[in-house]
């Protein structure tokens, strides 16, 4: 069958469409918006790609994204965070949805993702390790559990909520309020939210 694209474009549509949630039509789309764009975009951007794995690092203490040059996270060396509150989460970039709410003035500990047995990640390729050595360097008072409102995340929450108990580690654990979104009709809403919500109702 006679190709229709050339090679080149072919091959970048290929890559693109390797990228968790791109299909092959966003593929191609990115595809055709890089040829038509001058090559200058296209450099750069290539240019940004190859840096990217030499100019981030990762926090030795709080497996938080950092720049090279950083030794430590930036959030944990700023004196006007309470290292005594941690907030345990799944991936890095949840920490930027976090900070966004302008509401929290702890710091963070990144396991590196969530317990799934059917993708091979077990607790030893997380680091919660680290964690529970953590509440007992920075005197920890507060764990929030901020981990995902999944099947995989709701089995990390537990693990390590076992973990810290079977340590009897003196420390308060918290997990973040589930419950229906602002403008979602309850008719609309999945059985496991609607569940949150009710066990994390208050009085009015």
């Amino acid at each position: 069958m006679t190709e229709i694209l050339p090679a080149a474009l072919r091959s970048v549509i290929d890559e693109l469409g390797r990228l968790p949630g791109v299909g092959a039509r966003t593929a191609e789309r990115y595809a055709y918006y890089l040829l038509r764009a001058t090559p200058e975009t296209s450099r750069s951007l290539a240019k940004r790609l190859t840096e990217l794995h030499d100019l981030v690092h990762t926090c030795p203490r709080t497996f938080a994204l950092i720049d090279a040059g950083q030794t430590i996270s930036p959030l944990y060396a700023d004196e006007s965070r309470d290292r005594q509150l941690v907030a345990v989460v799944e991936e890095p970039l949840d920490i930027v949805a976090l900070e966004r709410t302008g509401q929290y003035r702890g710091t963070y500990h990144v396991l590196g993702g969530a317990i799934s047995p059917i993708d091979g990640i077990g607790p030893e390729q997380l680091h919660i390790p680290e964690l529970l050595q953590r509440i007992t360097d920075d005197a920890v008072t507060e764990v929030i559990i901020a981990t995902n409102a999944s099947v995989e995340g709701e089995s990390t929450a537990l693990f390590i909520q076992r973990q810290i108990r079977d340590r009897h580690l003196d420390v308060t654990l918290s997990r973040l309020a589930r419950g229906i979104p602002v403008g979602v009709d309850l008719e609309y809403a999945d059985q496991i939210t609607l569940g949150h919500a009710l066990e994390g109702r208050r009085a009015l």
